[in-house]
C-alpha cells in the first residue's frame, strides 16, 4: 500500500512539473506576443535603435570579454545612451544575450549638431519642374506617388541645439528618422572606449566585434518584408519596399528611390540611382549592338572571303602549314568554312561604326549620369556634404593614431602576371593536342569545321581563365584590404577610394589580361614556317584561324562576361538564402511568437562595411567588358542590360529580405568609381580602334579592295589567295617538319605577307605588307581623334549641373539663408526687449547687413 502511494505521489510530482513547465511557457508566450515584431524597449515607449549580440561562452577568454562588455555598456549609458538587456533564457536558442540600446532625445539632439545633420526648418515652396506631356506615356512603369515620395520637401539647415524652436518638431519621437537615429548610435559605438590593454586605449564596437566581446551589432528593420507590422508605430517601410521594388516581377517599374534613401541612406540611394541610369542608358547601347549584330548575320551570304574559303576548288585547294610541329599534318582550307562564315557576323563594316557609336555612347552616359548625379545632391540636400564628409567622417582607427608605420609591400601584380602566363602556356601546350587530335581521330571529323583547334583551344582557356579569375579574386581581396589598413587612412572616404583604387587594379589585370593577350599578342608574333617564335625556347606560339581571331576574343569575352555575371547572381542571391535559410531552421520548430524581432534580424546576413563596395567593382568590371572590346562583340550591352535588368531586383531582394539593415551613411556621388569610368572610357578609345586594326580583318581587306584588287566586278574575289604566303615544303627544318606527308605535298601556305621562296627576297615581308602596316597605324591615329574631338565636343556641350537645378539651389541657399538671419533678428529683438545688455546695437546691425547682403546675392 505504501508502495503505491509513493508511485501516486511521485506521478502527481511529474505532473505538477509538466504543469508548471506548460504554465511557464504559456506565460513567456503572452509576455512576448505582443512585443514579436516590435522594434520598442518592453515599456512600448523607447525606440530600439542598435542591437548588440553576445555568447556568454565559458572560456579562458571569458572573463577578459566580461570586463570589456561591462566597461563599455557603462561607457555608453554615460554617453546617455539607455540600454535594455535580453537574458539569454528568453533567446529562440536560449544562448545568445541581446543588448537593445534606445538614444534619448538630448543625445540625438548633441550629436546631430556634432555630425552637422540637416533638419527640416521650412516646407519647400519652389515651383517644380513643368510636367513633360509625354509624362503620360510612362504612366506603366511609374510607381504611386507616396512610394516615390515619402515626405514633402522642406528647406533645411544644420541642426543646432540652441535654435530647436526654429525646426518643424512636431514630435520628439519622429522628428529624427530611423535611418539617422541608426547612424547617429553607430558614430557613437565607433567611437566609446572599453578599457586599456597592453598600455594601449581601446576603444569601437568593430575591435569588440573582431576580438569576440560582441558576436553582432546592427540597427534593425522596421517590419517583417512579406507582412506589414502589428504595432501601429511601426512604419512598414520594409514592406513596402518589398512590395514595390524588391520583386522581379517588378522589374519595368522605376525604383523608389527616394524610399531607398530614407530607408537605407544616400550612399546605398546613390548606388541604386546610378545602377538604374546605367541600365536605362544600356538600353541605347543593345539597340545599336543588335542592329550591327544583324547586319552581319543578313550579309553573311555576300561574304566573299568565307566563299573562297568554303569553295571547294578555291579553300579545297589550298593545303595549309601544320598547326604544330612533327605531329600535326597538312590540312585543307575548306576545312574552317563553318568558323569563318561565323566570323563574319562580327567582323564588318558595322564592327567599325559600332566601334566608334560605343566611344560616343560612353561619353553621352557619363556626361549625363554627371548631370542626374547633381540633380540628386539637390534633392536629397547633399550639396554641401563633401566639406562635411572630409571634416566630421574621421576613422576611429586614425584617431588611435598608431605609432608605427609600414612601406607598403609589392602589390602583388607578380601573381596576375605569373597566373596570366600560365593560361598562355597552358594555350599553347594544349593546342597542339586539340591540333593532332582533331585532324587523326575519325569520330571528330562531323565538328571539326566549326570545332577548329584555335576554337577548341580558345574555349577551353577560356574556362579555365574564368576558374582561376575566381580563385584570384579572393586572394586579391585580402591583399588590398591588408595593404589599405595598414597606411591607416584619415577619413572613410580616403579609406574607401584607396581601397577602391587597389582591387580595381587587381581585377582589371585579372579579368582583362587574356582578352588583351587574344586581342593584341595572339598570332603577332608567329614567324613563319622553318622560323616559328617559340615561348621558353619550348612552345609554340599560336596563329590564328584564317578568318582572323576576332572571333576568339569574341568566345573568351562571352565566357568570362558571361560566367562572371551568372556567378555572381548566384553569389549574390542563392548563397544568402540558404545560409539564411539553414540558420532559420531550428526557429520553426518553435511557436512564431517566440521569435522576436532582433533575433529575426540576427539571424540575417551582415551587408558589411564593404557590401557596396563589391556591387560597384561588379558593375564596373561589366562596363570595361562592354567598353574596352566592345568592337569584338556588338551583343555585349545586351547581354549587360539583361544581366543588370535582373541585378537591381536581386540586389533589392536581397538587400531587404536576406541581410540585416545596413547602418545609413551619406554619399553625394558614386566617388572614385567615376574617375575609374573616365578612365576606362578613354581606354576604351585606344583599345577598340587597335581592335579594328590589329584584331579584325578589315584593314587588310580595305587595303586589297583599294590598292590590290585585280577584279573590278568582284573587288574582293582572290583575297584569300592574296592573304596566304606560299613555303617549300624542303625548307622545313626537321624541328617543325611533319612525320608523314602521305600525299606528297610541296607547298604549304600560311597567313602572312611573304615573299615566295624563289623570289630573291625569300620570305622577307613584301610591300603589301608595310601598305597594311601604314594603313592600320593611320586608321588608329583617325579614329582616335575623330572620337576624341566628338567626345570632348559632347562634353563640352552638356553642362555637368542643369540650369535649373543651379537656380534652385542658389534661391534655396537664399531663402535658407533669410529664415535663418529672419530667426536670429528676432531673437535678437526679444533679447533687446527684455534689456539684455549683451545685446548690443552694433550686433543688430551686423544681422540686418547679412540679410541685405543675401538679398544682393
Amino acid at each position: 500500500m505504501a508502495t503505491s502511494c509513493d508511485g501516486l505521489i511521485d506521478e502527481f510530482k511529474q505532473s505538477g512539473r509538466r504543469f508548471n513547465l506548460f504554465l511557464k511557457r504559456r506565460l513567456r508566450i503572452n509576455k512576448r506576443h505582443e512585443s514579436k515584431d516590435s522594434i520598442f524597449f518592453r515599456d512600448g515607449v523607447r525606440r530600439i535603435d542598435f542591437v548588440l549580440s553576445y555568447v556568454d561562452d565559458l572560456n579562458k577568454e571569458w572573463e577578459k570579454k566580461l570586463e570589456r562588455r561591462k566597461e563599455f555598456e557603462s561607457n555608453l549609458q554615460k554617453a546617455g545612451l539607455e540600454l535594455e538587456t535580453e537574458d539569454k533564457k528568453e533567446s529562440e536558442d536560449g544562448k545568445i544575450y541581446f543588448v537593445k540600446i534606445h538614444a534619448p532625445w538630448e543625445v540625438l539632439i548633441t550629436y546631430a549638431e556634432v555630425l552637422n545633420i540637416k533638419v527640416p526648418i521650412r516646407e519647400n515652396d519652389i515651383p517644380s519642374m513643368v510636367e513633360n506631356p509625354l509624362d503620360c506615356m510612362l504612366t506603366p512603369f511609374r510607381l504611386p506617388e507616396k512610394v516615390m515620395h515619402p515626405e514633402p520637401d522642406y528647406f533645411t539647415a544644420p541642426f543646432s541645439k540652441d535654435k530647436q524652436e526654429l525646426y518643424l518638431i512636431n514630435d520628439e519621437s519622429t522628428f529624427f528618422s530611423p535611418s539617422m537615429r541608426n547612424r547617429i548610435v553607430n558614430y557613437i559605438l565607433t567611437r566609446c572606449p572599453y578599457g586599456t590593454e597592453e598600455g594601449k586605449k581601446k576603444f569601437g564596437i568593430k575591435r569588440l566585434l573582431n576580438n569576440g566581446t560582441y558576436s553582432a551589432a546592427y540597427p534593425l528593420h522596421d517590419c517583417q518584408y512579406w507582412k506589414k507590422a502589428s504595432d501601429p508605430n511601426c512604419d512598414n517601410e520594409r514592406y513596402t519596399l518589398y512590395m514595390e521594388w524588391a520583386r522581379f516581377f517588378r522589374f519595368y517599374k522605376e525604383q523608389p528611390l527616394d524610399l531607398i534613401r530614407k530607408y537605407y541612406g544616400e550612399k546605398i540611394g546613390i548606388y541604386f540611382a546610378w545602377l538604374g541610369f546605367y541600365t536605362e542608358m544600356l538600353f541605347l547601347a543593345a539597340v545599336v549592338g543588335v542592329i550591327c549584330f544583324l547586319y552581319g548575320l543578313f550579309t553573311m551570304d555576300e561574304n566573299m572571303s568565307s566563299k573562297e574559303i568554303c569553295d571547294p576548288a578555291i579553300g579545297g585547294e589550298i593545303i595549309m602549314c601544320p598547326l604544330c610541329d612533327r605531329e600535326c599534318e597538312y590540312w585543307r582550307l575548306n576545312t574552317t568554312c563553318e568558323s569563318s562564315e561565323y566570323s563574319h557576323l562580327f567582323d564588318n563594316v558595322a564592327t567599325l561604326f559600332f566601334a566608334i557609336f560605343m566611344g560616343i555612347w560612353v561619353t553621352l552616359f557619363l556626361e549625363f549620369w554627371k548631370r542626374r548625379q547633381a540633380r540628386l545632391k539637390y534633392e536629397w540636400d547633399l550639396v554641401d556634404f563633401e566639406e562635411e564628409q572630409q571634416q566630421l567622417q574621421l576613422r576611429p582607427e586614425y584617431e588611435a593614431k598608431c605609432t608605427q608605420k609600414k612601406k607598403n609591400p609589392v602589390t602583388q601584380v607578380s601573381l596576375i602576371i605569373a597566373s596570366m602566363i600560365a593560361v598562355i602556356v597552358y594555350r599553347l601546350a594544349v593546342y597542339a593536342a586539340f591540333a593532332s587530335l582533331m585532324e587523326n581521330t575519325q569520330s571528330l571529323q562531323p565538328i571539326s569545321g566549326l570545332l577548329t583547334p584555335q576554337l577548341a583551344t580558345s574555349v577551353t582557356a577560356s574556362c579555365l581563365n574564368f576558374v582561376i579569375i575566381m580563385i584570384l579574386n579572393f586572394i586579391y581581396e585580402k591583399i588590398a584590404i591588408w595593404i589599405t589598413d595598414m597606411e591607416i587612412p584619415r577619413t572613410h572616404m580616403e579609406y574607401e577610394n584607396r581601397l577602391t583604387m587597389k582591387m580595381f587594379l587587381f581585377q582589371f589585370v585579372n579579368y582583362y589580361s587574356s582578352c588583351f593577350y587574344v586581342a593584341f599578342f595572339k598570332g603577332k608574333f608567329v614567324g613563319y614556317p622553318g622560323a616559328y617564335t617559340y615561348m621558353f625556347n619550348r612552345w609554340r606560339n599560336e596563329e590564328c584561324d584564317p578568318a582572323g581571331c576576332l572571333i576568339e576574343l569574341t568566345t573568351q569575352l562571352t565566357i568570362v562576361m558571361a560566367g562572371k555575371q551568372i556567378w555572381g547572381n548566384i553569389q549574390e542571391a542563392i548563397v544568402p538564402w540558404i545560409c539564411n535559410w539553414w540558420g532559420r531552421r531550428k526557429a520553426r520548430s518553435n511557436p512564431e511568437n517566440l521569435y522576436s524581432r532582433w533575433e529575426q534580424d540576427h539571424d540575417l546576413q551582415t551587408f558589411g562595411a564593404l557590401g557596396l563596395f563589391y556591387e560597384y567593382l561588379e558593375m564596373v568590371i561589366q562596363f570595361g567588358f562592354i567598353t574596352l572590346f566592345v568592337a569584338s562583340f556588338p551583343l555585349a550591352p545586351l547581354l549587360a542590360l539583361m544581366n543588370n535588368i535582373l541585378e537591381i531586383r536581386v540586389d533589392s531582394w536581397k538587400l531587404t529580405t536576406q541581410y540585416r539593415r545596413p547602418v545609413a551613411a551619406k554619399a553625394h556621388s558614386i566617388g572614385v568609381w567615376q574617375e575609374i569610368l573616365n578612365g576606362m572610357a578613354i581606354l576604351s578609345v585606344v583599345t577598340n580602334a587597335f581592335i579594328v586594326a590589329f584584331t579584325s580583318d578589315m584593314i587588310p581587306r580595305l587595303v586589297y579592295y583599294y590598292a590590290y584588287s585585280e577584279s573590278e566586278d568582284s573587288p574582293m574575289s582572290g583575297y584569300i589567295n592574296n592573304s596566304l604566303s606560299v613555303f617549300e615544303i624542303s625548307d622545313f627544318p626537321e624541328r617543325n617538319k611533319p612525320k608523314q606527308n602521305p600525299e606528297g605535298f610541296e607547298q604549304c601556305r600560311y597567313r602572312d605577307y611573304r615573299y615566295p621562296p624563289d623570289h630573291e627576297r625569300k620570305y622577307l615581308h613584301t610591300m603589301q605588307f608595310w601598305h597594311i602596316l601604314a594603313a592600320k597605324l593611320a586608321f588608329i591615329i583617325i579614329m582616335e581623334h575623330v572620337v576624341f574631338i566628338v567626345k570632348f565636343f559632347v562634353a563640352w556641350m552638356i553642362p555637368d549641373v542643369p540650369a535649373d537645378v543651379k537656380a534652385k539651389i542658389k534661391r534655396e541657399k537664399y531663402l535658407t539663408q533669410k529664415i535663418l538671419h529672419e530667426y536670429e533678428l528676432e531673437k535678437l529683438k526679444e533679447r533687446l526687449c527684455q534689456g539684455d545688455k549683451r545685446a548690443t546695437e552694433k550686433e543688430f546691425i551686423a544681422t540686418e547687413g547679412r540679410m541685405e547682403l543675401s538679398r544682393a546675392m
